[in-house]
């Protein structure tokens, strides 16, 4: 079953979710070598692209095998959005533009945007509208949450205003910026919007954990397609499962620990290329996917803080070597949460901001380059 984005096939109807400091280049790659699909950037400014900032322009980067080039953006200004999108366009050549109106992240929330953007419902509106009359041909996207809290719920106005504007489809989150990552997705609300917007596609994200769970989550909200975030950290390998399973296949087991290390292998070297050669500062990054790679396999605490310490590849493939090639998975645990786990907490908006919905005006902006 295909999923139509605009002009762009997705099939089978997988999208990685855009995650902060995760999703570069290197990690699209080494997912999308699992299966086909829509790989997304992680957030950048809106603002900081356009003006020239450093750091984001080195997080546009694609692979070579990136047939589509899709990135994310954050945006709070609809002339900003608009000039950063045909900047993307015209001279990036991205093919898929996908707006941030959900991250929970305070110092995004605070300055107005992210999963507080969807309180200003004109705002939004002139944001998307912006954004897709830029784009030309290419197709925007909207990712968002359910809203600020349970008292402040905005995924239905915010869905239907994204459609109304030219979006080509909206994805939901479906927990609250106050949730954080705790608790359950709501996935009813997702089967809500998907009733609420009709002409566009509705995608479902949220406690994704192992490939059935993406085909519950289409039978249960009737969705046109599953966006995987948390679910693939130390598992790329999910993208293969959710093909199989999406394809009538059966779904392969777990690979071993030492399947498991080779993959390991693999990523850091694709974060050297990704950093243009710099071993220090591939491994630096590639730090933080070690506990996520391991969970729930018999590693031991001493070797897993070891890994999480690694200065080389060298180091990497030494203490990976360590490991027992032959160790598996105990029963279910793939479906073991991942990532994230905090929450709730109470979200940062700026004042005022909950009583001026209808208010057009773009809020005070600083640079946001990741969340």
């Amino acid at each position: 079953m295909a999923l139509k984005i605009g002009p762009i096939e997705v099939d089978p109807p997988v999208v990685l979710a855009p995650m902060a400091g995760v999703t570069n280049a290197a990690f699209r790659t080494l997912c999308r070598s699992y299966g086909a699909g829509l790989y997304v950037s992680e957030m950048v400014s809106a603002r900081a692209l356009i003006q020239g900032n450093a750091t984001t322009r080195r997080m546009v980067q694609f692979g070579a095998d990136e047939n589509v080039r899709s990135l994310q953006l954050y945006a709070v200004d609809p002339r900003v959005v608009g000039e950063a999108v045909r900047v993307m366009v015209e001279e990036v050549g991205v093919d898929h533009i996908d707006l941030n109106m959900g991250c929970p992240s305070p110092k995004v929330t605070r300055r107005g945007g992210g999963a507080a953007l969807p309180v200003h419902r004109v705002l939004l509106g002139s944001i998307v509208s912006s954004a897709v009359r830029s784009a030309g041909a290419v197709p925007v996207t909207v990712k968002m949450r359910k809203g600020v809290d349970d008292t402040i719920l905005t995924y239905l106005d915010a869905g239907r205003t994204a459609e109304d504007s030219g979006a080509a489809a909206v994805t939901l989150h479906a927990r609250t910026a106050e949730q954080l990552y705790s608790g359950r997705a709501d996935w009813p609300a997702i089967a809500e919007l998907k009733a609420a917007v009709t002409s566009i596609p509705v995608l479902g994200n949220g406690d994704i954990w192992a490939a059935e769970h993406a085909l519950d989550m289409l039978a249960q909200t009737g969705c046109d397609g599953v966006v995987i975030g948390r679910g693939c950290l130390g598992k790329p390998w999910l993208f293969r499962d959710l093909a199989d399973a999406f394809a009538g296949r059966p779904v392969q087991g777990p690979p071993t620990l030492g399947e498991v290390a080779d993959v390991m292998r693999r990523h850091a070297r694709l974060l050297v290329d990704a950093f243009n050669g710099s071993e220090p500062m591939a491994v630096r990054d590639f730090r933080k996917h070690v506990g996520w790679y391991l969970t729930g396999y018999p590693a031991g605490g001493v070797r897993r803080r070891s890994l999480g310490m690694v200065s080389s590849l060298t180091e990497l493939d030494d203490l990976l070597g360590e490991l027992d090639p032959d160790a598996v998975l105990p029963p279910d645990a793939h479906r073991l949460p991942r990532g994230h786990l905090q929450g709730p907490k109470p979200v940062s908006v700026p004042d005022g901001w909950l009583d001026t919905a209808d208010d057009p005006s773009p809020p005070d902006e600083l640079f946001v380059t990741g969340g």
